[in-house]
């Protein structure tokens, strides 16, 4: 049974000859009888740009200042805004804000893929989607979808993921500003930093709001992370396309940049210019050294599963391997 059910209105065109908003009244209220029971949030996502006047139509965004749409106020939460990257990621917010993971989403066909492209880009796979048809709703063409919405090229696909990254960039901080702490003992000439829990975008209520880590088993998608290292790429001056994380799994396997990359590592060393890597941490310590010397660096995530001290010697015996000098390590 669905937890949530979200309805797609905002590709319908309504024909102003016919007594056709009753017809999807009552749709809608036979929707609510179904699932009110069951489902915590019942939602109607209208986005503003897909309301566009024709001649003998109008738009499901007019009806809801009459036509009977306010009797749907107490049932139905409405989600509009000028694109569906905003309205779904609205939407998603107050989903996990719930702890929702089975989403009904009913829409017209003609919308189904291009619905199906934004949520594989803005959920993961922590969410169980279910798609249903709205054909009931448009019976007797009384309702008609408006023409052309369809995701089949590449070129569209592009176009809905550049609209989802310029929505999530548009978004401000969360939880305070971007912060960055480094220090004394790293040599300058090594571009560092520690970072806090906040200043990203991620709203997830677990995670920090600058969550740098993506997984199908976690609620936070790709890419929002993608925009959280964007923002910290920006505020600590490398490139985020040369941005290498670990692979963590609480062990001792350390990939030596250059060398052939294991499945898992919970350490990175490196003597390449222009890289940056990064360990992350949760209640686990992360470490950067760095040699000066050889002008050679790494990290490290200490998981609970090693002694802290004994995967430092890990890393440092990996670095080795690229002729860093224990001597001469800054260790923070």
């Amino acid at each position: 049974m669905a937890e949530a059910v979200l309805i797609d209105l905002s590709g319908l065109q309504l024909n102003a000859q016919k007594n056709c908003h009753e017809t999807l009244l009552e749709t809608l209220d036979g929707i609510h009888y179904h699932h009110a029971p069951k489902a915590k949030f019942l939602c109607i996502i209208c986005c503003r740009n897909a309301s566009k006047e024709k001649d003998g139509e109008y738009g499901l965004c007019e009806l809801e200042a009459g036509n009977g749409f306010s009797r749907l106020a107490g049932k139905f939460e409405t989600v509009s805004h000028p694109c569906l990257a905003a309205s779904l990621y609205t939407i998603k917010q107050k989903i996990d804000e719930e702890n929702l993971s089975c989403i009904k989403v009913i829409v017209p066909e003609h919308r189904k893929l291009l619905m199906k492209a934004y949520v594989g880009q803005l959920f993961t796979e922590v969410y169980k989607f279910e798609f249903e048809d709205l054909q009931g709703a448009w019976r007797d063409s009384l309702l008609k979808p408006s023409t052309g919405i369809n995701v089949t090229t590449t070129q569209e696909l592009e176009d809905i993921q550049h609209e989802i990254e310029t929505y999530l960039r548009s978004l401000p901080a969360l939880k305070g500003d971007l912060t960055i702490v480094t220090s004394p003992l790293i040599p300058d000439n090594f571009l560092h930093g520690f970072t806090t829990r906040t200043g990203g975008i991620s709203s997830v209520p677990t995670l920090s709001s600058l969550n740098l880590f993506s997984s199908s088993k976690r609620r936070d998608p790709k890419v929002v992370v993608q925009e959280n290292v964007r923002r910290l790429a920006n505020a600590a001056g490398f490139n985020a396309e040369k941005f290498y994380r670990i692979k963590t799994d609480h062990a001792s396997e350390v990939w030596v940049m250059g060398k052939k990359e294991p499945e898992s590592y919970d350490g990175i060393v490196t003597n390449q210019r222009g890289v940056t890597i990064t360990a992350l941490g949760a209640d686990c310590i992360p470490i950067v050294f760095a040699d000066p010397v050889k002008k050679a660096c790494g990290v490290a995530h200490s998981g609970r599963c090693v002694n802290h001290l004994r995967f430092s010697e890990f890393a440092i015996q990996g670095g080795y391997l690229i002729g860093i000098d224990v001597n001469c390590i800054a260790l923070w």
